[in-house]
């Protein structure tokens, strides 16, 4: 499986949009978002914990109401709620959800009731606390563990054991792993920007972008 990193299927599409969602599902991509919570805990589909690399407004999202974050950002690239993109996604398209903060027990609990009739959700994050409190939660529900290059081979191997776990997302820098290749797992890949890589590894599941 593909899935598109932001939404990024091209230059002119910028990341976490909802008009770059519509064109990935479009062309039959999944997605992999980020997820954060706002100061009235609606679910906002943005990388950053502030608007200043995008907007050049030094405010953190978790203080900030929705309602003030539409108004300063409605005129360049609008940041859209996840339930937005759930009801673009029609319940067809692969939702693989980043939480990026840690999120409390509450606010996951939200989290899972606004999503629970999305079936191809699957929430992944590099806070472990944030996958195994969902787990505690329901552990029914599709989760993923988050690497960075910098994380050892056996740590991967260690976590990758617990059985509730769905799915490994590993930089790309694990993609020639003989190790990492014999877990039994769901592997995906991020963030892929060459498309001489991409055509390479065709058949492993891949996260990309602007190719």
């Amino acid at each position: 499986m593909h899935l598109i990193h932001r939404g990024i299927i091209s230059r002119k599409h910028k990341e976490n949009l909802l008009n770059s969602f519509k064109v990935s599902f479009k062309k039959g991509f999944g997605i992999e978002t980020d997820i954060h919570a706002t100061k009235d805990n609606k679910f906002v589909c943005f990388h950053d914990f502030t608007l200043k690399r995008i907007h050049k407004i030094n405010k953190s999202i978790k203080n900030i109401n929705y309602s003030e974050i539409e108004k300063l950002t409605k005129n360049k690239y609008p940041i859209p709620l996840l339930k937005d993109l759930l009801k673009l996604s029609k319940n067809k398209h692969h939702l693989f959800l980043e939480i990026k903060p840690l999120f409390s027990n509450k606010l996951l609990n939200k989290l899972l009731n606004e999503t629970k009739n999305y079936k191809k959700c699957v929430f992944i994050s590099f806070k472990e606390k944030n996958i195994f409190r969902i787990l505690k939660i329901n552990n029914k529900i599709k989760v993923g563990l988050s690497f960075t290059p910098a994380t050892s081979i056996k740590k991967i191997i260690k976590k990758s054991k617990n059985r509730n776990i769905y799915c490994l997302i590993l930089d790309k820098y694990f993609l020639n792993s003989g190790q990492i290749k014999k877990i039994e797992k769901d592997k995906y890949f991020y963030t892929i920007k060459n498309k001489k890589i991409f055509n390479k590894y065709f058949d492993s599941n891949l996260i990309f972008e602007n190719l």
